[in-house]
C-alpha cells in the first residue's frame, strides 16, 4: 500500500532576491522615518511661519516651505507615520478576516460556502472606491472611519483568492491522509492548508499595500481621509495643488515620497512572486 504523508508540502528554503533587497532597503527607510519622525524633522511640522511662505528649497528649509510658511521637509517626515499606518491598517485587519472566511468557506463547502459566494456577489456588484466613499460619507471624514471603510469592504477579495487555493488543496493527498488519520478539521486547516494556501495572499497583499496607500492619498487629497493641520501625502498635495507654478515642492517631494512607499510594497510583492515560482519550479 502506497505510503503518503499527511504532513503538509514542505517550504523549501528561503533564497532573497533582487526585489525582496530594495523592497526591505525602502520600507525599512520609511519605518525607522515613521517611528523617529520627531527626531529626524528640523522644525514643528505645524508651526506656521508668515515671513517664509512659499520659500524655495534651500539650506534653510530643505524641501522649502508651503503657503502658510510651514517646513515642508518636516512635514513630508511626519505625513510617514500617517501613511506608513495606513498601509498596515488597510491591508491586515481584511487580511485577517478574509482569511478566516476563505478557509471556512473554502474547506466546509456546502451552505456556509454559498452564503460566502452571494455576499461575495453582492459586493462585486458595485466599484470599490464607490462603496469605501459611500461608507466613510455615511461614518464621516477621518483616517479611522477610512481604515474601517476599507476593512468592511476589502475582506472580500481576500476571502475570494484563499478560497480558490484551498478549493484546490482540499483535494491533495496528504490532506486526505489527514482525514483518514482522524485529524480534527481544525487541526487539518491550520496546519496543513493555510500553509500552503496563504503565499498567494500575502503576495496580493503587497500589492493591495499600494492601492490602500494611493486610495488614502485619494481620500485625503478629497478631504475625507486625513484631516488638517495633521500632515499626510495626499493632504499635502491637495494643499499645494493651488500654487503648483510658483511653488512646485509643495506637491513634488510629498509626491515623491508617495511613490517611493508604493515601489517598495510593489517590489516586496514581487520578490514574494518569485519565491513561489522558484519552489514550484523546484
Amino acid at each position: 500500500m502506497m505510503n503518503i504523508d499527511p504532513d503538509p508540502i514542505p517550504i523549501r528554503g528561503f533564497r532573497p532576491t533582487v526585489s525582496n533587497a530594495i523592497a526591505i532597503a525602502i520600507l525599512g527607510g520609511w519605518l525607522i522615518v515613521a517611528l523617529a519622525a520627531r527626531q529626524l524633522a528640523p522644525y514643528d511640522p505645524d508651526a506656521v511661519d508668515i515671513l517664509n511662505m512659499l520659500a524655495p528649497p534651500g539650506a534653510t528649509h530643505w524641501f522649502g516651505t508651503d503657503q502658510v510658511g510651514r517646513d515642508v521637509f518636516s512635514r513630508v517626515l511626519f505625513a510617514a507615520r500617517v501613511d506608513v499606518f495606513l498601509c498596515v491598517s488597510g491591508v491586515l485587519p481584511p487580511l485577517l478576516i478574509g482569511t478566516g472566511v476563505g478557509l471556512v468557506s473554502g474547506y466546509f463547502g456546502g451552505a456556509i460556502d454559498g452564503l460566502f459566494m452571494r455576499i461575495y456577489d453582492l459586493f462585486v456588484a458595485f466599484p470599490f472606491f464607490v462603496l469605501v466613499l459611500a461608507i466613510v460619507g455615511v461614518l464621516g471624514p477621518g483616517l479611522v472611519n477610512f481604515v474601517i471603510a476599507l476593512t468592511l469592504v476589502g475582506w472580500v477579495s481576500y476571502a475570494r483568492l484563499i478560497r480558490a487555493q484551498v478549493l484546490s488543496i482540499r483535494e491533495t493527498e496528504y490532506v486526505q491522509a489527514a482525514r483518514c488519520l482522524g485529524y480534527s478539521p481544525a487541526v487539518i486547516v491550520t496546519r496543513h492548508v493555510l500553509p500552503n494556501a496563504i503565499g498567494p495572499v500575502i503576495a496580493y497583499a503587497m500589492s493591495d499595500a499600494v492601492l490602500v496607500m494611493l486610495a488614502g492619498a485619494s481620500f485625503g487629497f478629497l478631504g475625507m481621509g486625513a484631516q488638517p493641520p495633521n500632515a499626510e501625502w495626499g493632504v499635502m498635495i491637495a494643499d499645494g495643488q493651488a500654487f503648483v507654478q510658483q511653488a512646485w515642492w509643495i506637491c513634488l517631494f510629498p509626491g515623491l515620497a508617495a511613490v517611493s512607499l508604493g515601489l517598495g510594497f510593489a517590489f516586496l510583492g514581487d520578490g514574494i512572486g518569485q519565491i513561489q515560482r522558484r519552489q514550484v519550479t523546484a
